[in-house]
């Protein structure tokens, strides 16, 4: 399997038989950032999967529903919240055949997409974290389900933020995941490594993909610093930037 880093929360795994990508978005669509990431190069004749775990302009683009005109072979599984009306579709550009295309997925369930295994579990934030089964590979994406505690927001708000994120990711405590896609992210200054340390001391995880960092990979090596147990260490993958590609 080749695990592709696109830019920010975007992945791509490609595997024997298909090409899953994750919470893609065109460069420039974020106001503020410079993101450089582009899809890697794939076999046109495989199964393409498109995964969006929410509506967040740094999750979803409407963009990426137009490459149903390039790919025959293509299916797109989108949160819920990510609303497109007929209205909105032409509006982008697109034909609002490209529903027929469509699973739109909710949290707490699970889905069944040719032979692919699905199950979703509720963010902390909006929309999605997806699990998913297939080849023998299981893959996990966060979206935005995170321990997300700030400085200065309290102890009442924080705490109810640590027990909802630690009920979500206990559930996949029965799971063998090869690869998770995990944000850590340094806007959260002091707490930035608590959702990524409770995630890989309960889940059993071969390489862990930290994301959502908004182009500071610095944290990846304070993480490391901080952490006694090696193993983790070894685990978390060392991204250094965009366009980066890995084979498990």
């Amino acid at each position: 399997m080749i695990i592709t880093f696109v830019h920010h929360s975007c992945f791509v795994a490609e595997t024997e038989e298909k090409v899953l990508i994750f919470d893609y978005f065109e460069n420039g669509k974020v106001k503020g950032y410079h993101f450089t990431g582009v899809l890697p190069e794939f076999d046109p004749n495989k199964q393409v999967y498109v995964f969006a775990s929410h509506f967040h302009q740094d999750h979803f683009d409407p963009a990426v529903l137009k490459w149903a005109d390039r790919y025959a072979k293509i299916h797109y599984v989108l949160s819920k919240d990510i609303r497109l009306s007929n209205r909105y579709l032409e509006k982008n550009g697109i034909s609002p055949s490209v529903k027929e295309k469509i699973t739109f997925v909710t949290h707490g369930k699970q889905y069944q997409i040719d032979d692919m295994k699905i199950r979703t579990l509720r963010s902390t934030d909006a929309g999605v974290a997806f699990l998913i089964s297939t080849e023998g590979k299981c893959i996990y994406h966060a979206g935005d389900l995170n321990l997300w505690k700030w400085e200065g927001a309290g102890e009442l708000v924080n705490g109810k933020e640590a027990r909802e994120y630690k009920r979500e990711i206990n559930k996949l405590a029965d799971y063998e995941i090869d690869a998770a896609f995990v944000p850590l992210d340094s806007r959260q200054g002091k707490y930035a490594f608590e959702g990524m340390l409770y995630f890989m001391e309960h889940v059993d995880v071969k390489a862990v993909f930290p994301m959502h960092m908004w182009q500071d990979y610095s944290y990846i090596a304070k993480f490391k610093s901080k952490v006694s147990n090696g193993v983790f260490a070894r685990r978390l993958i060392d991204i250094s930037g965009e366009n980066e590609a890995y084979e498990l």
